[in-house]
């Protein structure tokens, strides 16, 4: 193949064919096209985008790239949710166990943190024995035996991703939505599932900030599932502040185990039962979403919900006694506390800000060799729309003795200042901004039903 042709066709804006395509991504992986080529070609991309075919040709010669997952001995609709990050997300910790519990297989494949947001991964490997690295029968047979199983990815699966990555970091086109689209529907579609539930997250703390790129985003993800056969299902919600209010591995699976329990943050609950309504009607476990909905909110009233996520955790080695005691998960050496300078309401959070600050506590990891903290993070006392008086906490820096006096001193100065504090009350960015099915995108407002 002469990739100097596909760069100059790309660079003119003009539209790489299939077979090229699939050509391209095989030679790159094993190693016959050299990286700076491949970069001039990917920049190229960045500026003058893809089109859905060519997006839906690059997803698929990934997944061809390396190993697949077949889920096929497990009965039923296997159904997988994916995130595009943000700072507090462990939707996947309750929705996971949720849906489950209502008889829908869970197959997840998922990664580490990287930058401001968290992984799921870390946030799992914070209770004490669990394992996140299943081998593919293994991966199967906890899907059919308990009904979830959350891995790791194997370096096997979608290989092609992973080289493609690095030099997208490396070359400051991580944001080209098609590469972000195939990235991630390549690893969806190989690693099994039947049917897609996919949360593009909008706001300040999110991969995509903007509303308009991120419906740009989803819509791409869908034509692509729908295309390769995996009903696909996106929601945009927003990122304008955290998630819930801890930020961090431990903290957040704390979090997570107050939500199946029928508590916690209001925002985190409302996601998970409005994602996992839809999941169910993917999943032909329900017809009618309000159904779906009255459904998971028993589960998380009377256990079921729980004790689904005590058999999960058991099963990959877990310590299930977490559910009862969460003082057997790690706990910070060091909290600081972070009180408010001045008394009104909170109008804004600082997604990005606390998610840097957690990732400065040791809670995240700037590369793939970082040691993380599984106990570090921080938990926030107020969310927006609260109010709050002078000396009232504000948020609890959680650390280790590995963080300093000084850089505990700067972050709870840069914590204040992510909290915008004034006298009028602003409400809450909704939850639930837009959602986008094969049939095109609806907006979530006052003339769309809420369930």
């Amino acid at each position: 193949m002469q990739i100097a042709e596909l760069i100059q066709k790309k660079k003119q804006g003009d539209q790489l064919a299939r077979d090229e395509i699939m050509t391209l991504i095989a030679e790159y992986t094993q190693g016959s096209i050299p990286d700076h080529q491949m970069a001039a070609l990917i920049m190229a991309i960045w500026f003058r985008g893809m089109s859905r075919d060519e997006t839906l040709a690059l997803t698929l010669a990934m997944v061809n790239s390396g190993e697949t997952v077949s889920l096929d001995p497990v009965a039923g609709i296997k159904v997988d949710k994916h995130s595009t990050g943000g700072v507090g997300d462990k939707t996947t910790l309750v929705l996971g166990p949720l849906v489950a519990a209502a008889g829908l297989p869970v197959a997840k494949m998922s990664g580490r943190s990287l930058g401001h947001t968290g992984g799921t991964i870390d946030k799992l490997e914070s209770i004490p024995g669990f394992c996140a690295r299943l081998h593919r029968e293994q991966f199967v047979r906890a899907v059919e035996e308990v009904g979830i199983a959350v891995s790791e990815q194997t370096r096997k699966l979608v290989p092609a991703d992973g080289k493609l990555y690095a030099l997208r970091d490396a070359t400051a086109t991580v944001d080209s939505l098609p590469l972000i689209a195939a990235s991630i529907m390549s690893k969806k579609i190989a690693s099994g599932a039947d049917a897609l539930m996919l949360d593009v997250k909008t706001g300040g703390g999110a991969l995509v900030p903007e509303v308009e790129q991120s419906l740009e985003l989803a819509s791409m993800m869908v034509d692509i599932g729908c295309a390769a056969e995996r009903p696909t299902f996106a929601a945009i919600t927003d990122m304008s502040q955290p998630l819930g209010r801890c930020v961090g591995n431990a903290l957040e699976v704390k979090e997570a185990i107050k939500t199946l329990k029928g508590k916690g943050s209001e925002d985190l609950r409302e996601l998970c039962l409005f994602l996992g309504s839809h999941m169910l009607s993917l999943g032909g476990r329900t017809s009618d979403l309000a159904e779906g909905r009255r459904y998971l909110e028993g589960l998380l009233t009377d256990g079921g919900a729980l004790a689904k996520f005590a058999e999960f955790i058991e099963h990959q080695g877990g310590n299930r006694h977490i559910v009862e005691d969460t003082s057997l998960m790690p706990t910070a050496g060091i909290v600081t506390e972070v009180p408010s300078p001045l008394g009104g309401y909170i109008n804004q959070i600082g997604a990005r800000e606390i998610g840097s600050i957690a990732k400065e506590l040791s809670a995240g990891r700037d590369t793939e060799g970082s040691i993380v903290d599984p106990a570090a993070g921080v938990i926030l006392n107020k969310k927006v729309g609260d109010r709050v008086s002078p000396g009232e906490l504000l948020a609890e820096l959680h650390s280790g003795k590995n963080v300093d006096g000084h850089t505990l001193h700067d972050l709870r100065n840069r914590t204040i200042e992510a909290f915008n504090i004034d006298e009028g009350r602003a409400s809450p960015s909704r939850l639930i901004r837009a959602f986008v099915t094969r049939e095109g995108i609806r907006h979530y407002g006052n003339d769309t039903p809420e369930h």
